[in-house]
C-alpha cells in the first residue's frame, strides 16, 4: 500500500509541478519590488510602478481583476502605492487649471501615469487635494498638450510628437478618471485616443507591429517597431479594456471592448511571429538579428499582456498562450540566467536611449512582476491549462485536491 502511495505522490508532484513550475519564489519578488522601488525615479517610472503594485498586491483595486470603481477603504496593501501618490502631490503643480503632475516633464504622456494612484488616494479619502490634482492633469492633457492633426494628444510636451509608449501612460488615466466621476465621455476618449493612435502607428506592411515614434522633428522619428513600445501599447489597451468590462459602462461599450481585444491580437500576432528560439524578442522585433539584441523587458511585458488578454476575453484557449508559457518559465527560470539572484532582470534595453542595451531597467523590473500576477491569476483561473474551459480547469484542481486528500489516506493504512 505503501508504494501505492509513494507512486501517487508522484503523480501529484508531476501535475503540481507542470502547473508551478519556473515560478518566482517570494524572495525574488521582493528583490524585484525592491530594486523597481529604489531606481523608478522618472514619471512613467513611478507610474508604472504603481500599476504593477496593484497587479500584484492588491488586485482588488487593479481594473485587470475587480470592479471598478474599486471600495472605498483602503486595505495595508495599498500603502506602497498611497505612499507613491502622496510623493507626487508633494511636488506637483499647485492653484487650479490646466497642469501636469509633474512640471517642466518633457513628455505631456509620463505624468499621466501616476494619475490612477492619485486617483485611488482620493476616492479613498487620503488627507491631500488629489481631486484637483487629478482635475488639472486631465485639463492639461485635453486643453492645453499639443495634438496631431487628426486629434491625438501628443506623447511630447513641446510639438506634436506620437509615441507608441502613450497607450500605457494616458488612456488608462482618462478612462479610470472617466469611471470615478461618473464621466463615460471621457472613457469613450481614452478609447478614442487610442483609436486615433492606431491610426497613425499600426503599420499593416509589418504585420501590424506599431512604429514607435511618428511625426515631429526628423531626428526624433523612429519608425522602427519598438518591441517594448509594441508591449506598451497592448498593455495599455489591456487596463482600458479591464476598465470598460468592470465599469458601469460595460453595457453600452461593448462594441469599443471588442476593437480593444481585436487591436490587442493584432499586436501579438505581429510580435510573436518574430519570437526568437530563445524566447526572448529582440529589442526591435523585426529587426536583423545580428544590428539588435535580445529584451527580457518587452518580453515580459507582452506576455503578461497575452494572459490578460486571455482572462479578459473569457478566452481561456487564446491564441499565443502557450508562446507565454514558454516565456514565463524561461524568463522565471531558477538557475538566474533573466531574474538573478541580485533580483534585476537582464538583458535589458537602457529606457533612456531605446537603441542600446542596458544595465537596469525600471520599468523591466515592474515588468516582472506585471508578468508574474498576470500568470497567477490567470493560473488560478484555468488551472494551468491552456486549453482548458473553465468547467475542465475547475475539474482539474479539484481532482488534484481529491489526489492530495487520498495521498493522505493511503500513507495513514
Amino acid at each position: 500500500m505503501h508504494a501505492q502511495a509513494l507512486l501517487t505522490i508522484i503523480t501529484l508532484a508531476t501535475t503540481l509541478g507542470s502547473v508551478y513550475a519556473q515560478t518566482l519564489s517570494n524572495d525574488q519578488i521582493n528583490k524585484v519590488k525592491g530594486n523597481l522601488a529604489s531606481s523608478a525615479t522618472h514619471s512613467w517610472e513611478i507610474g508604472t510602478r504603481m500599476e504593477a503594485l496593484l497587479s500584484l498586491d492588491t488586485p482588488s483595486f487593479s481594473v485587470l481583476n475587480s470592479t471598478v470603481p474599486p471600495p472605498k477603504k483602503a486595505p495595508n496593501s495599498l500603502d506602497d502605492v498611497l505612499g507613491s501618490a502622496k510623493s507626487v502631490l508633494s511636488q506637483a503643480p499647485t492653484g487650479n487649471g490646466p497642469k501636469p503632475l509633474f512640471d517642466n516633464d518633457s513628455s505631456a504622456a509620463d505624468p499621466a501615469s501616476t494619475g490612477i494612484g492619485i486617483l485611488i488616494a482620493n476616492w479613498t479619502g487620503q488627507s491631500g487635494d488629489y481631486a484637483n490634482a487629478a482635475e488639472n492633469q486631465i485639463n492639461y492633457l485635453l486643453n492645453k498638450a499639443p495634438r496631431a492633426p487628426n486629434g491625438a494628444i501628443s506623447h511630447r510636451a513641446d510639438e506634436a510628437q506620437l509615441w507608441s509608449d502613450f497607450i500605457y501612460m494616458v488612456p488608462p488615466f482618462l478612462a479610470y478618471y472617466g469611471v470615478t466621476t461618473s464621466n463615460q465621455s471621457m472613457v469613450h476618449e481614452a478609447y478614442n485616443q487610442i483609436k486615433l493612435y492606431r491610426d497613425q502607428l499600426r503599420d499593416s506592411k509589418a504585420g501590424n507591429l506599431w512604429k514607435h515614434i511618428v511625426l515631429g522633428n526628423d531626428h526624433d522619428d523612429d519608425p522602427g517597431h519598438w518591441s517594448t513600445g509594441n508591449a506598451w501599447a497592448a498593455a495599455g489597451m489591456m487596463r482600458v479594456l479591464g476598465t470598460i468590462q468592470h465599469g458601469p459602462f460595460a453595457g453600452s461599450m461593448k462594441d469599443e471592448a471588442n476593437d480593444l481585444e481585436n487591436w490587442a491580437g493584432e499586436i501579438h500576432d505581429g510580435m510573436f511571429s518574430h519570437l526568437q528560439s530563445s524566447n526572448l524578442f529582440l529589442n526591435y522585433a523585426d529587426a536583423d538579428k545580428s544590428k539588435s539584441f535580445e529584451d527580457a523587458a518587452s518580453t515580459a511585458l507582452i506576455a503578461a499582456s497575452v494572459y490578460r488578454l486571455s482572462l479578459l476575453s473569457n478566452q481561456t484557449i487564446g491564441k499565443h498562450l502557450r508562446q507565454a508559457e514558454q516565456i514565463r518559465q524561461t524568463l522565471f527560470k531558477s538557475d538566474g540566467s533573466h531574474v538573478g539572484s541580485d533580483g534585476w532582470l537582464k538583458p535589458v534595453v537602457d529606457p533612456m536611449n531605446v537603441g542600446v542595451q542596458g544595465e537596469h531597467s525600471p520599468e523591466g523590473q515592474a515588468f516582472v512582476l506585471e508578468l508574474h500576477s498576470a500568470w497567477r491569476d490567470w493560473n488560478a483561473t484555468t488551472g494551468g491549462q491552456i486549453n482548458a474551459s473553465p468547467l475542465q480547469a475547475t475539474f482539474s484542481m479539484l481532482s488534484v485536491t481529491i489526489v492530495a486528500a487520498s495521498v493522505v489516506v493511503l500513507l495513514t493504512v
